[in-house]
């Protein structure tokens, strides 16, 4: 079946903005006429590819379509260029991964093949336990995820686990917790999380001492260097990657450890498609390798 690309254009500009109105304004087209293509496509394939709500989401089938068009377009691209022998010039590329990975291992093994490569990012930040249906509803080409099982037509590569500890600064520990992490002194005690789908915390808190989410206070600090900096200032305490920790004798005022026994290992894993464009493999084999050599491995 020949996909007509006006069609096409449409569905991905309504699925990627959420709106028919941002994908007419986009596509320099009326509403009408994109919801008229969009419609056309969708009696094409048989299928329903859009739900018309606010924002507007791929159906099931929509998001195998998006999958599709984004890495047609990868492939298109490269394969142009090498028809042609020139440069190809920039590829966008988008990923998601999780504010830890982003703040720590991933731009300081990345930048000099994404200066080679001319590859644009599309960065998309959200937790490890999030990013895998990212990509399963077509929104990025790859991601790092917690999700061990690739799904079809995808590969899942082990990264390694990132370590973290349950940290607090002195003066919060010796106010809040001077006897120690305990059940009762959690339950006042105020955690710093990143925002509320991550559980770092909560599943340590119902792990060792069978407080559940909701049982104590919690700020919610986005980002790797803001939810550190709420840590060292003694807002709260909480889960913060080895990666991160200062070495003894610092600059900055000591950390302490609540959970010296029971470090927090967070397994990490790489998927992409498989069938990739030349330049989108360099990247998914520099990722893997980055993230190998820097996270955790094996029982280390």
């Amino acid at each position: 079946m020949n996909l007509d690309p006006k069609q096409t254009d449409a569905f991905q500009a309504v699925a990627e903005l959420g709106s028919f109105e941002r994908a007419a304004d986009k596509l320099s087209l009326t509403p009408s006429a994109v919801s008229q293509r969009v419609r056309a496509l969708e009696i094409a394939l048989g299928a329903a590819l859009v739900l018309r709500t606010r924002p507007c989401r791929a159906t099931q089938m929509g998001q195998r379509l998006l999958q599709y068009l984004r890495r047609a377009h990868l492939l298109k691209v490269e394969l142009q260029a090498d028809l042609l022998d020139q440069e190809s010039g920039p590829l966008a590329v988008s990923v998601a991964l999780n504010s830890d990975s982003l703040g720590t291992w991933f731009f300081p093994a990345l930048a000099g093949l994404l200066v080679k490569d001319q590859i644009l990012l599309d960065l998309v930040v959200e937790d490890q336990d999030h990013t895998y249906a990212l990509l399963k509803t077509g929104m990025v080409t790859g991601c790092v995820s917690t999700v061990a099982q690739p799904m079809h037509g995808c590969s899942a590569e082990p990264l390694g686990a990132m370590r973290y500890r349950l940290m607090a600064s002195q003066p919060f520990q010796q106010r809040w917790l001077p006897g120690g992490l305990t059940r009762e002194a959690a339950r006042l005690a105020p955690v710093a999380a990143y925002t509320r789908k991550d559980t770092l915390q909560s599943s340590f808190l119902l792990t060792h001492l069978g407080l559940p989410e909701g049982a104590f206070p919690c700020h919610y600090v986005p980002g790797i260097e803001a939810h550190f900096a709420a840590v060292r200032h003694g807002i709260g305490y909480g889960m913060v990657p080895e990666w991160l920790l200062p070495p003894a004798g610092g600059s900055h005022p000591p950390l302490v450890d609540l959970a010296p026994g029971h470090p927090t290992d967070v397994a990490l894993y790489w998927h992409a498609w498989k069938l990739q464009s030349p330049r989108m493999e360099r990247l998914s084999r520099q990722i893997v390798d980055a993230a190998r050599a820097s996270l955790r491995q094996g029982t280390s």
